[in-house]
């Protein structure tokens, strides 16, 4: 073995993962209450936005975050967005 080898890095790029979160149940919970409440109370509708919002703003906060602690080159501007339609790519 050379000395070079030593020093190669890992093949391919690593998957990032999110970590598991209760965010998206909270959310789906928030939202149903909301609606439900838009027909049968605004008692519902008030405590469904009232777990809405503060978990939607952490929830994209929380992502912001995770998509900030990845390596340089990961982030989906430099791979093409999903929303990119084929040929646009600068």
């Amino acid at each position: 073995m050379s000395e070079f080898e030593d020093n190669v890095p890992p093949a391919g790029e690593q998957l990032h993962m999110p970590s598991p979160s209760l965010l998206p149940v909270l959310l789906a919970v928030g939202l149903t209450l909301a609606l439900v409440g838009v027909t049968v109370s605004n008692i519902f509708t008030i405590v469904g936005l009232l777990i809405t919002i503060p978990v939607l703003v952490f929830w994209i906060r929380s992502a912001r975050a995770e998509t900030a602690e990845l390596p340089p080159g990961t982030d989906a501007t430099a791979r093409g967005s999903a929303t990119e339609t084929p040929g646009t790519r600068r």
